[in-house]
């Protein structure tokens, strides 16, 4: 009998997307005040550019840990770089627009790919018993 393993990546994902969404007002606020109108767009899109990233990320590994072990290592790796060069050139594309500021754009990756994933981890459940989200209530 074959076990069936919960799509633990997806789950992953909607958990952070939930938890961007409840930083990214304030995000957008602060990044208005300092840069104005500009800082605003830039953060929202720097915010959408990691929310993809990471959709990317657990799709990738979701559809390599089908497969074997060692697709989901190069998958991992090889999805990692490909994921890397395209924030590069989503970054670079709206590099001379008008409404972008490089600053807020930058500072907003950075730091919502960071916070996200430390935050996640506090939820996450490295256990065979309940992998991906630890479960609620003391177990």
């Amino acid at each position: 009998m074959a076990t069936v393993t919960p799509p633990v990546e997806r789950q992953i994902v909607g958990d952070m997307a939930r938890r961007a969404a409840m930083i990214a007002p304030a995000l957008v606020v602060i990044a208005a005040l300092i840069w104005g109108t500009r800082g605003a767009w830039s953060a929202l899109y720097a915010l959408g550019i990691v929310l993809l990233n990471f959709a990317l990320s657990a799709a990738i590994m979701t559809r390599a840990a089908k497969m074997s072990a060692n697709a989901m290592m190069g998958a991992v790796l090889g999805g990692f770089l490909a994921r890397m060069i395209l924030v590069a050139v989503a970054i670079a594309v709206v590099n001379d627009a008008g409404w972008i500021s490089r600053a807020p754009l930058g500072l907003t990756v950075v730091i919502t790919h960071i916070g996200l994933l430390v935050w996640e981890t506090r939820y996450l459940s490295i256990s065979f018993a309940f992998p991906a989200l630890k479960p609620k209530g003391g177990a």
